[in-house]
């Protein structure tokens, strides 16, 4: 199989898939983000797993996104035959107004002309390949699961006869087909008709949600792709990730392969702000909840970033048997800098907070709460301002003194005594001024 490194992204601020130029899935962790990789080929060829489409060298192949959306499209061409495969992940509002977003993705393949033929490559291996997989055929669905961890299931329901899928053989395609990989065993019969309905509905979803989004003069499809992808990046918590991925390298062959599927203060709070700026006020609300709840009375420590979910122990594992990213050793998962001091961080949090403030009119209740954290932020940064941090290098060696962490928490002193004037709390003001002043004097 031809192994190119371009990727698409599809997914449903829940978990995400990346998915090669040649249609081939070669990242997807199930149910979560952070949970065990299904599919891996990005970081070990050979036991990684993938699913994808084996076609005659005949083909050719153009990926594109549908304007506008999440959902990928991957076209096969060749001198007889075309087809198309679609692939997203449901994401879209439920009766009760709570969106529906399923651990799980459909590939619906739309014949176009000639008589398509391909065979189906289906190699999952769930938990990040650490075990054996064990594939059962069952009448609805095949089922696979992992030596090591029988309780995460996968279930693939298709169309397509599922022994064909088994057993690789040819797939001659004369009407449209879908697959459904599922980390839940479905109740209700899954169908093409149902399919279609899942794809209208996370269709309008993601036009309505560009169609909110600011528009610009200049390069706004690039800047609509950007924010697109940033989206794909925000759990529905509120929490955002740095990265759907782990272990791909700073330098191809080199160690400094890290797992970014975390929440970082600082990286979050750049991309919440961009979301609030065109148009997404949501996104901001959803993560200032999500820090809130991070930071309860009996947590008064701050960490540089969470798991998504809150957890504070990120611990990092090598996992050995894996090649990593083109010979990229070690993979790891979890992430040690959770330990670090990064000074920095807090003002971009609280540069975030500040606009909030200007421009949510949020409830009492919610500007009273913000305010507790407001008050907890800036005792830690007058409290931690002269001390050396990792920086936002998060270098692994010795603390030391680092301009841009000075800076950044002159940032978060001027942004709190911003807010404290706007709310009238005049005592706060004047003290956070004061300190913002002498870190000033220390950066000149």
């Amino acid at each position: 199989m031809n192994h190119r490194l371009n990727y698409g992204a599809v997914g449903n601020c829940r978990t995400a898939a990346l998915i090669s130029e040649t249609g081939n899935i070669e990242w997807l962790c199930l149910p979560e983000f952070d949970s065990p990789s299904i599919f891996a080929a990005l970081l070990d060829r050979e036991k990684g797993g993938c699913f994808g489409f084996e076609v005659s060298e005949a083909y050719r192949t153009e990926q594109s996104y549908i304007p506008h959306t999440n959902i990928l499209s991957t076209h096969f061409i060749s001198d007889e035959a075309e087809f198309t495969v679609l692939d997203f992940m449901p994401y879209y509002r439920a009766q009760n107004s709570e969106h529906y977003l399923p651990a799980e993705l459909y590939r619906y393949v739309r014949r176009i002309r000639g008589v398509p033929r391909f065979r189906v490559h289906y190699a999952p291996a769930p938990d990040y390949a650490r075990g054996k997989t064990i594939r059962n055929v069952g009448t609805e669905y095949i089922e696979s699961y992992s030596s090591l961890n029988a309780t995460d299931r996968q279930y693939l329901y298709s169309s397509i006869p599922l022994e064909d899928i088994e057993r690789s053989r040819e797939i001659v395609l004369e009407k449209d087909e879908f697959f459904l990989l599922s980390y839940n065993e479905k109740v209700i019969p899954v169908d093409i008709e149902r399919e279609k309905l899942e794809y209208c509905r996370t269709l309008v979803y993601w036009l309505n949600w560009s169609n909110r989004t600011k528009k610009y003069t200049l390069y706004n499809d690039v800047i609509e792709r950007s924010l697109l992808t940033l989206k794909l990046m925000s759990y529905y918590n509120g929490a955002m990730l740095a990265a759907l991925t782990t272990s791909l390298p700073e330098t191809v062959g080199e160690v400094r392969n890290w797992d970014y599927r975390f929440c970082w203060l600082r990286d979050a709070s750049m991309s919440i702000e961009t979301l609030f700026k065109v148009g997404h006020p949501g996104v901001a609300q959803r993560f200032m909840r999500f820090i809130q709840s991070t930071f309860t009375a009996d947590r008064d420590s701050f960490q540089i970033m969470y798991g998504i979910r809150g957890e504070r122990q990120l611990t990092e594992t090598i996992l050995e048997h894996l090649s990593g990213y083109k010979g990229s050793k070690p993979v790891r998962i979890g992430n040690d800098a959770y330990h670090q001091r990064q000074n920095d961080s807090f003002g971009y949090l609280m540069d975030l907070i500040y606009q909030y403030y200007r421009l949510v009119p949020g409830p009492l209740d919610e500007i009273e709460d913000m305010w507790e954290l407001v008050k907890k932020i800036q005792a830690n940064v007058m409290q931690e301002w002269r001390k050396p941090d990792k920086g936002i290098w998060e270098i692994r060696g010795e603390e030391r003194h680092f301009v841009s962490s000075k800076v950044m928490c002159w940032v978060a002193l001027d942004r709190g005594a911003r807010i404290a004037r706007m709310l009238g709390k005049y005592d706060c003001e004047k003290r956070w001024q004061q300190e913002a002043g002498l870190i000033r004097r220390d950066v000149l």
